[in-house]
């Protein structure tokens, strides 16, 4: 089974140059059962990494493109009166999917961006007092353009909170880009990428994920974690229960893509960036603090044993 997520890792990296551990960071976000946000800017691949990854793993793929006047019903779906029978009949919308590729979502209002909460979380939506069940898996990437680009609606803490990881895939480098150009790589070429691993093996992988072992001094050092950002001046609020989770889930998720059973300290520190990060708030944010120094004075200060 992990040569076969290995297979998939290496199909996306021929369409998404230059971004291996982007790409080995979003298979871990969906093996530990979590969604996905990709902060970046316009052209970055952000579409090419979410319809690849839904090639690759046989998923269902819907693609919402998020805008000022979009509705919740736009994404939920809507009963519509037909005639015929004299009846309302539910007609669903694209978040029953396996794969939802929430584009620019910070492009729409706090309204629109809300009729995801109860899915990401729940894996239901409740519509019309009725309560439909997902597909499974069901995973989110959200795309988000910089907040500081016109139009945009920042995301609230409560939606923040529910992504599992945050990436940003950045500029590819000088090799990376070259091969891009000489290549010529498209859309089309994403599309064309054939199902390397069946859903019930991709199931399977995301039930031995939760069963990877964690020792007591790692869940020590996961507390001691989320404490210091409790505890310190320079947070305004610390991470919340559900963040120690997403630590825990995101960790072993990235032990098992390295072929272990058990978690290290060292799974912790790789994912802590992509997983806390974008739950935390800086009380000196005028003074030039980052979620960088932030995320590196965790690293430095809090000890593993």
């Amino acid at each position: 089974m992990l040569r076969q997520l290995e297979n998939c890792l290496h199909a996306v990296n021929q369409v998404l140059l230059g971004k291996e551990h982007q790409v080995r960071m979003a298979m871990a976000c969906l093996l530990a059962r979590g969604h996905l946000l990709i902060e970046d800017l316009p052209g970055m691949g952000k579409t090419t990494l979410s319809h690849a990854l839904a090639q690759v793993l046989g998923l269902s793929y819907q693609r919402v493109q998020f805008t000022s006047d979009l509705l919740p019903g736009d994404i939920l779906g809507t009963s519509v009166f037909e005639r015929n029978t004299g009846q309302f009949v539910f007609h669903p919308g694209p978040i029953f999917t396996q794969l939802l590729l929430a584009d620019e979502i910070n492009r729409a209002t706090p309204k629109s961006q809300s009729a995801l909460l109860e899915a990401m979380e729940e894996r239901q939506v409740t519509i019309e007092g009725s309560t439909r069940p997902l597909p499974e898996p069901f995973f989110v990437i959200a795309t988000q353009n910089p907040i500081c680009q016109s139009g945009t609606f920042a995301l609230p803490e409560s939606q923040l909170d529910r992504f599992l990881m945050r990436l940003s895939l950045g500029y590819p480098n000088a090799e990376a880009e070259r091969a891009l150009l000489t290549r010529t790589i498209t859309k089309r070429q994403a599309a064309s990428l054939t199902q390397q691993i069946e859903k019930d093996e991709l199931l399977k992988a995301q039930t031995q994920v939760s069963e990877v072992k964690v020792s007591d001094a790692l869940v020590s050092y996961i507390l001691r974690l989320v404490e210091a950002t409790r505890t310190n001046a320079q947070f305004v609020y610390g991470l919340s229960p559900r963040g120690g989770l997403a630590l825990l889930s995101a960790a072993k998720a990235w032990a098992f893509l390295a072929g272990r059973d058990y978690v290290i300290p060292e799974d912790v520190q790789s994912v802590l960036p992509q997983v806390v990060a974008h739950r935390l708030a800086h009380s000196a944010a005028g003074t030039g603090a980052t979620d960088s120094t932030a995320v590196q004075w965790l690293l430095n200060e809090v000890a593993v044993f």
